[in-house]
């Protein structure tokens, strides 16, 4: 049934603290923010979208460092300082015409359930709240911001029969 709805997915909307990152915040001395993210799920989210399938950020929180890694993967839906991740959804949706049933979110924490009950493919990260852990379709077996994106990317590529490919290119 997973293998099913992972062959359907058009998008992948990613919280990030948690899932994108492994939660940590880190401030400077000048109170600037830093954030850590994983190299290899970059490359699988760049693999993700060189081979057609879209990739955006939903996060409750805003951070300049989240903006510049998105520019350096080439993610342009960003949707920073969110309080209603199931509105984002609809907006999603309507801008790209890919349907919710289409879509799959990774999440982490209590903010990120009311946009896993609506769309095609509820997704945890294995660290996640035990309350998202039990509303997921999918569990990573990975952290989140310890490769669980990465994981996540090949799955979708290898249901779709789009891996073979990339490994070619290699």
């Amino acid at each position: 049934m997973i293998f099913e709805k992972l062959k359907r997915i058009k998008m992948l909307l990613i919280d990030v603290d948690g899932v994108l990152t492994d939660g940590s915040i880190i401030y400077n001395d000048r109170g600037a923010e830093t954030k850590v993210f994983n190299v290899k799920d970059g490359l699988g989210l760049k693999l993700l979208m060189a081979a057609g399938i879209q990739a955006g950020i939903v996060t409750g929180r805003t951070s300049n460092a989240l903006y510049y890694r998105c520019k350096n993967l080439g993610i342009t839906h960003i949707f920073d300082g969110v309080r209603d991740k199931a509105a984002v959804l609809k907006f999603v949706s309507d801008q790209t015409k890919i349907s919710a049933n289409e879509i799959a979110f990774v999440g982490d924490d209590l903010p990120d359930l009311p946009i896993m009950r609506l769309v095609g493919l509820p997704i945890a990260v294995a660290d996640a709240h035990e309350t998202v852990l039990a509303k997921a379709d999918m569990v990573t077996s990975a952290k989140g911001g310890n490769g669980a994106i990465r994981e996540i990317c090949e799955m979708i590529l290898k249901a779709q029969g789009l891996w073979g490919k990339i490994e070619e290119k290699f």
